[in-house]
């Protein structure tokens, strides 16, 4: 660990341990109040935590038609989670656990469902003190200005994380990586909050990419 990730780290606790101290010593700001939330400091990651609130906000059941055409008995809508306070929070650090070690120099996906998971995952890695940049992938290219299709304080060559909402036969990935590639960067992984089992996982190993997710549809309890 370098002297800015560590100096960042320092900081970052002792900023929580004040936080925590002036809660307790201030009741009106409620029980439910979290000084971890602002910090970024505390546990990476409590899944059961996730679930509970994909099933409260994003789960739908009924028929809906699929971005891939397909047809199906519910619906996930996890833009209700990652553009929530707490639902941002818990993608972010999910994202961060599943990086692990191996933390890439940039963070991104297919604008609009991977923008705000790119936000809270940059936002609690800088506030861990770890270097890591967000892009936005354009599904058209700007007709004005550069007319770039990846946007960001991103360069050729780094290397890059695709994150998605909800993956199920993959296309969106698939369209992101390939066009974060042609823009020069290295992607060999994706993470999606929830995989819907479909092919993502196969279609994306195909094109090298290893495809991963915070959750499944069995711990969903969603089944057949």
């Amino acid at each position: 660990m370098g002297a800015f990730e560590n100096r960042g780290r320092q900081v970052t606790s002792r900023l929580g341990k004040l936080l925590h101290y002036f809660a307790s010593r201030h009741p009106f700001m409620g029980s439910g109040w979290n000084a971890t939330l602002l910090t970024g400091d505390g546990p990476l990651y409590d899944k059961q935590a996730l679930i509970a609130l994909i099933q409260k906000l994003a789960l739908k059941r009924g028929t809906f038609t699929l971005a891939s055409g397909k047809t199906a008995n519910f619906y996930l809508d996890c833009r209700k989670v990652t553009l929530d306070g707490e639902g941002a929070n818990l993608v972010g650090r999910g994202i961060l656990e599943a990086m692990g070690d191996n933390l890439p120099e940039c963070v991104g996906g297919m604008a609009i469902g991977a923008d705000p998971i790119t936000a809270a995952t940059i936002t609690l890695a800088y506030q861990r003190g770890l270097a890591l940049r967000g892009f936005i992938v354009r599904k058209e290219a700007k007709a004005h200005g550069m007319g770039q299709q990846v946007e960001g304080p991103v360069e050729p060559g780094q290397r890059a994380l695709i994150v998605e909402d909800v993956a199920t036969t993959g296309g969106s990935i698939l369209a992101a990586v390939n066009r974060a590639r042609e823009f020069g960067l290295i992607v060999d992984r994706a993470i999606a909050v929830v995989d819907r089992g479909e092919g993502a996982v196969d279609r994306l190993a195909a094109e090298n990419v290893v495809l991963s997710s915070l959750v499944n549809l069995v711990e969903l309890g969603i089944t057949g």
